[in-house]
């Protein structure tokens, strides 16, 4: 694990002490100080595999499968088990494969080894028994916890076709069956035991955080809640990362890894529970906001958010940017869409109702009582989340009224459809870069509005987007001819031939203000015109819900462009001259920045805690120039569990930089600067009469 942190010696690990470690020299001490701590304890072994080999002659005419059940009954004991039979031709006996559980009722438990199948056969050939020749019995395998007794349970039903019983006679015929056996029958009587010595405790924040403060928050919180235990921990900076991004390195978000040893030098044991996972986030929310980083430790109660997904649930099939994943299974795949998506998640139960309940009213209370317009339209954003969640989970409420709802959403995402299909005719040529950007933005809005689809628009929403997606087919082979003929596409509105097309001015761009320039101006440019698009649309669908929400997430798009003009991006600078909203969010970043610089100033000597001279190499890291991060942070219900209240976020400072240009740069950048050119238009007509 510690390999894996510093990058195999290439990433600066620091302990509790305060010592960097460098290098894999350095860092191989750690095992040996530790050493001490490591138990080492064996994983228990819970689950058996097993062959038995009965050699008896038998009427076939019997129930084989309840005599092969009594042979293991009396093998076995009162463990829980399954099994499958298999007939010899010559029909003289029978064999007996199976999966059993090694612990039975009276915390006997076998080990699943050569000792144990001596001790299981004696069982079988005991000398009280009268039979021709002896039973065999060997077991074949052995494993730990629920997901290898699964598997292995699983593979029995595949290779016999279904035809496995368990130890009272009952059938388990197929994979979610025998999933169920060992998750509500077995697991209980396992007593399964995996030592941990270590734990892995992972702390981030978002793309542009300011990678100093963070790294001294970070220490901070690891230097509090695990005072008295050893650890080590590596920051991971996106833009100094040695790990390619096609790799897993290079995340866009800075993070920091924790090795933590789970028990003292006093003999004390780390809590690990719930309880102790909570206050953790809320002290890493405490300590960062000490360094100006706008964090807060939100319950995803608060929010009504769907609930997280789980890396069993998940693999990864794109690692560029944030990493894209799809689901193991059908029900991970809906928990992970539900999750991107950000689908509400109204709570079932008692108590995470009435916390819920009170957020609502907390919210409510916010946005009346808030005189920063931005903050009250955020607050509201959220209260129509929690009516939007109470309505289609209350059976109280009118069912016709959550119909209007739905359709309403409905007929406003098909909108935005039509729009982004029809948007560019006639139609003409569009790079790779391009199609791609606009495939992506077709089936995102196809998504979104089958998410929202009343039963009774099926057959429309089939036929549109049966329409959408052929559409869609068409401009892919116009795009894949252009490319084996070797033409190349034509800007949107431009004479064919000429040169000043979409790829021309992009280049162009870069001539003049530098590739990472243009691509983080691109990035956050076409969000700002995505929302205002997306705005005009819900002005035409008169949904004024729609509009609150989509203005708030304008609003932080702007926010964020404005922190990258603060930061001196000329590209963004450039566009600010035709763009007044823009020009504004600017200035108050600039405004912010100022402010944040003085407070970065005043705690500067608490930046670095040491105990070997390596000034030089830390004042390289945290030195970097501060830039300021105004975005609309989520609000939050206080974790004290009786009197929450939401609280508004100050802004704080922040590196805009990204490290994800592969995933998010699409060459699109004419549609900002066609929007600017054609305000500029307007305004100077508007002198002249």
């Amino acid at each position: 694990m510690i390999n894996y942190i510093s990058r195999n010696g290439d990433v600066v690990v620091e302990n509790e002490r305060g010592e960097q470690l460098r290098g894999r020299d350095e860092l191989s001490t750690v095992r040996n100080e530790w050493g001490h701590l490591m138990k080492n304890r064996a994983e228990s072994r819970d689950i058996g595999t097993f062959v038995v080999e009965v050699k008896e002659r038998f009427d076939p005419a019997s129930d084989l499968h309840e005599k092969a059940r009594a042979v293991l009954k009396r093998g076995l004991g009162d463990r829980m088990f399954a099994f499958a039979v298999l007939t010899r031709d010559d029909g003289k006996g029978f064999s007996i494969d199976g999966v059993a559980v090694l612990r039975d009722g009276a915390a006997e438990r076998l080990t699943g080894d050569a000792k144990a199948s001596r001790i299981v056969e004696g069982r079988l050939n005991d000398e009280g028994r009268e039979q021709s020749e002896p039973t065999s019995f060997r077991f074949t395998g052995y494993g730990n916890g629920t997901d290898y007794g699964t598997a292995r349970l699983r593979d029995l039903v595949s290779r016999h076709d279904g035809a496995v019983y368990d130890e009272q006679g009952g059938a388990i015929v197929d994979g979610k069956q025998a999933g169920d056996v060992v998750q509500r029958k077995w697991r209980d009587g396992l007593h399964s035991r995996k030592p941990r010595d270590i734990m892995h405790v992972i702390l981030s924040a978002r793309a542009g955080t300011h990678i100093g403060a963070f790294h001294s928050a970070a220490r901070d919180f690891l230097a509090q809640e695990f005072a008295g235990y050893r650890y080590v921990f590596s920051l991971h900076d996106p833009l100094k990362d040695p790990k390619l991004e096609e790799a897993g390195g290079k995340r866009p978000h800075v993070h920091v890894h924790a090795i933590v040893a789970m028990r003292s030098d006093a003999g004390h044991r780390i809590e690990t529970t719930i309880p102790a996972f909570r206050r953790w986030r809320v002290t890493m929310a405490d300590k960062a906001r000490a360094y100006g980083i706008n964090m807060e430790m939100t319950d995803r109660r608060e929010r009504v958010s769907a609930p997280a997904y789980t890396k069993n649930q998940v693999r990864p099939t794109n690692r560029y940017g944030r990493t894209e994943h799809e689901g193991t299974s059908d029900a991970a795949q809906r928990r992970y869409d539900a999750k991107r998506s950000d689908e509400y998640s109204f709570p079932r139960t008692e108590p995470s109702r009435r916390y819920t309940e009170f957020a609502k009213n907390e919210w409510a209370t916010l946005a009346a009582g808030n005189d920063d317009e931005s903050v009250e339209r955020f607050a509201r954003s959220h209260i129509i989340r929690f009516e939007s969640d109470t309505k289609s989970n209350d059976p109280r409420s009118p069912e016709v009224a959550g119909t209007e709802s739905l359709r309403s959403q409905f007929m406003t995402h098909l909108v935005s459809l039509e729009k982004i299909v029809s948007r560019d005719e006639p139609m003409r040529q569009m790079s790779r870069s391009e199609f791609e950007a606009y495939e992506k933005h077709v089936e995102t809005a196809l998504f979104q509005a089958e998410r929202v689809m009343p039963a009774a628009e099926r057959a429309t929403f089939d036929d549109i987007a049966s329409a959408a997606r052929e559409h869609v087919n068409v401009r892919r082979e116009l795009m894949e001819l252009h490319e084996q003929s070797g033409e190349r596409p034509v800007g949107d509105g431009l004479k064919e031939g000429e040169r000043d097309d979409a790829n021309a001015r992009w280049d162009e761009a870069v001539a003049r203000h530098g590739r990472r320039t243009v691509e983080e101006a691109n990035e956050v440019m076409l969000e700002v015109e995505h929302f205002r698009e997306a705005i005009e649309l819900a002005d035409a669908a008169e949904i004024n819900a729609n509009k609150v929400s989509l203005q708030a997430n304008l609003n932080l798009e702007m926010a964020r462009a404005g922190e990258l003009g603060a930061a001196g991006n000329s590209l963004i600078r450039e566009i600010a001259e035709m763009d007044h909203d823009l020009r504004i969010a600017i200035e108050a970043a600039e405004r912010l920045r100022e402010r944040g610089s003085k407070m970065t100033s005043e705690r500067e000597g608490t930046f670095v805690i040491q105990a070997v001279p390596a000034e030089k190499e830390r004042g390289d890291q945290d030195g970097e120039p501060s830039r300021v991060r105004t975005e609309g942070e989520e609000r939050r219900p206080t974790t004290d569990g009786t009197q929450p209240s939401l609280e508004r976020i100050s802004s704080g400072a922040g590196d805009t930089t990204r490290a994800d240009p592969a995933q998010q740069r699409m060459p699109r950048l004419e549609e900002p600067q066609r929007e600017t050119g054609e305000r500029r238009d307007r305004e100077r007509d508007d002198r002249e009469r």
